[in-house]
C-alpha cells in the first residue's frame, strides 16, 4: 500500500506496521540491509577514474604497469614500443627484454641550461676627485702583508687573540696592551702563514699600547699616515681577525665618524678616533687605514651597549690616533716603558666582597707585592695592607686607584690611607716611574 493511502489510525488488527522511509510494510522489527558501503566504493572508484583522466589530459601524466614495472612521466607523454613485425602479428609470448624500451635521455637545449659567460674585472671603487686615493681592493693588497694575527696563552691557562701591525722589517709588531695582558706565551702569525713566538718589548696600560718582537727579517712594514689630517667623513677601512684567527684578514669599511673623542676606559682617559667601520673582538691592535693605504689608527675598542640605558648600539668603534701613539711606541722600543708614568711601587688587586665580610675588612686595594727599591718599600708598606684612600679620594677598587694616580706624575708626593690589623694610618709616598705595567 502506498504511504499516502495508509492511515495508522485505521490500521486493522494484524496488519503490519508501516515504517516511514521504506516503500513496503515491515512484518518484523528487524531493519532490512542497506548497500551503503557498496555505493561508497563505487563513488570512490568513479572519483579516482576522473582524477586519472584529468591528470592525463591536463598534466600529461601517464602510469603504465607491465611486467612488474611502472613508468611515470610529467609534462610529456612517454611512448613505449614492442618488438613486433609490421607485417605479421607475433604469436609468441614477449620476453622481458622485448616488452618495453625506455626513451632516450633528452639533451637540454641552450634555453634549458645554465650558460656562464666571461665577466669583466670588478670596478676599482676609489674616492672620486682624488687621483692619489686607492680603491678598496688596492688598499687591501697594499696593507695585508703588514697585518699579523696575535695569539696568547695566559697565566690562567686560557687563551686570547687579537691583531697586530708590522712596524719594521726586522720584526717589531704593534698591538694593544689588553691583547697580551697576562700572557705567558705570545705567538705571531704573519700573512704568509709563518708563525713565530714573540717577546714583549714593552707595554703601556694607560694608552693600551704594546710592542712585540719576533726573530724575523725582510718583513713588509706598514706605511703610517698623519692622523691629524683626518676629517669627519673620510673613508677608512679596518683589517683584522674579528672573533679570532678563523676569520683572519677580514676587511671592513666605513668613515671617520668623529675625531678627538674623549672616553674613559677602565679609569684611563683616552682621546680616540671614532669610526663606523665594523670592529669586533679580535680586531684589537689592528690597523685603521685611510684611503691612501696608510695606517692612521690602532683599533682598540668598540661600544656594544650604553650603560645609561642598557641599549644595544652598533657602528661605534674607536682607534688610537697614530700621531698620539708614536711617542709612546718609541719609548716602549727604546726603554720598555713610558717615562713619567706615576706608580706607587706596589702590585695589588681589588679586595673582593667575600674577603671583606669574612675578615671584617673595608673595601679597597689589597697589596700583593711591594717593588724593591721603591719609596713604598722604604715607608714600610707590606703585602696584605689595604689602600683605602689616595690623598682626599676614597679608594674602593683598583680602577679607582689607577684613575687617581694617573692624574699625577712620577716624583709627586701623595698621602695613602692604609688599613692594617684593624687600624688605619696614613703614609706619604713619593711616586716612581712605572717601569712595567704590572706595577701600580
Amino acid at each position: 500500500m502506498p504511504y499516502d493511502e495508509y492511515d495508522p489510525q485505521n490500521r486493522e488488527e494484524g496488519q503490519p506496521e508501516y515504517r516511514p522511509g521504506y516503500s513496503y510494510y515491515s512484518t518484523s522489527r528487524r531493519k532490512p540491509k542497506r548497500h551503503t558501503g557498496l555505493l561508497v566504493v563505487l563513488a570512490v572508484l568513479a572519483l579516482l577514474t576522473g582524477l586519472a583522466s584529468w591528470a592525463v589530459n591536463v598534466l600529461g601524466v601517464r602510469v603504465d604497469f607491465g611486467q612488474g614495472n611502472a613508468v611515470v612521466s610529467l609534462g610529456q607523454q612517454q611512448t613505449q614500443q614492442q618488438d613486433v613485425a609490421a607485417a605479421e602479428p607475433n604469436t609468441e609470448q614477449p620476453s622481458v627484454n622485448q616488452t618495453q624500451t625506455q626513451p632516450e635521455t633528452a639533451t637540454p637545449t641552450p634555453e634549458q641550461s645554465v650558460e656562464i659567460v666571461d665577466s669583466p674585472q670588478s670596478v676599482e671603487n676609489r674616492p672620486a676627485e682624488d687621483e692619489n686615493a686607492l680603491s678598496l681592493q688596492a688598499i687591501y693588497d697594499k696593507v695585508i702583508p703588514s697585518v699579523a694575527s696575535i695569539s696568547c696563552v695566559l697565566q690562567s691557562s686560557s687563551t686570547s687573540s687579537g691583531t697586530g701591525i708590522v712596524m719594521s722589517q726586522d720584526g717589531y709588531i704593534i698591538t694593544n696592551y689588553h691583547v697580551i695582558e697576562g700572557a705567558e706565551q705570545i705567538f705571531v702569525l704573519l700573512e704568509d702563514d709563518a708563525t713565530y713566538q714573540a717577546s714583549l718589548v714593552g707595554g703601556d696600560e694607560t694608552t693600551d699600547l704594546a710592542v712585540l718582537k719576533i726573530d724575523a727579517t725582510g718583513l713588509t712594514p706598514a706605511e703610517f699616515g698623519n692622523s691629524d689630517a683626518l676629517r669627519v667623513g673620510d673613508v677608512v677601512v679596518a683589517i683584522g681577525d674579528p672573533l679570532g684567527i678563523e676569520l683572519r684578514s677580514t676587511m671592513t669599511d666605513g668613515i671617520v665618524s668623529a675625531i678627538n673623542r674623549d672616553l674613559n676606559l677602565s679609569g684611563r682617559q683616552m682621546t680616540l678616533i671614532q669610526t663606523n667601520a665594523a670592529l669586533n673582538s679580535g680586531n684589537s691592535g689592528g690597523p685603521l687605514i685611510n684611503c691612501y693605504g696608510q695606517v692612521i689608527g690602532i683599533n682598540t675598542m668598540k661600544m656594544s651597549s650604553y650603560s645609561a640605558t642598557s641599549a644595544t648600539v652598533e657602528g661605534l668603534g674607536f682607534a688610537i690616533p697614530i700621531t698620539a701613539a708614536k711617542p709612546i711606541l718609541d719609548e716602549l722600543i727604546s726603554q720598555g716603558y713610558v717615562s713619567g708614568r706615576p706608580a706607587i711601587g706596589i702590585q695589588g688587586q681589588t679586595l673582593d666582597l667575600r674577603s671583606q665580610v669574612f675578615f671584617h675588612m673595608p673595601s679597597g686595594v689589597v697589596i700583593t707585592a711591594v717593588e724593591p727599591g721603591s719609596d713604598a718599600e722604604a715607608k714600610g708598606l707590606e703585602p696584605d695592607d689595604v689602600i683605602v684612600g689616595f690623598n682626599d679620594t676614597a679608594i674602593s677598587s683598583l680602577e679607582d686607584l689607577v684613575a687617581a694616580k694617573n692624574d699625577l706624575g712620577s716624583g709627586d708626593v701623595v698621602t695613602l690611607t692604609i688599613y692594617r690589623g684593624g687600624r688605619y694610618y696614613e703614609v706619604d709616598i713619593t711616586l716612581m716611574d712605572q717601569t712595567t705595567a704590572e706595577i701600580y
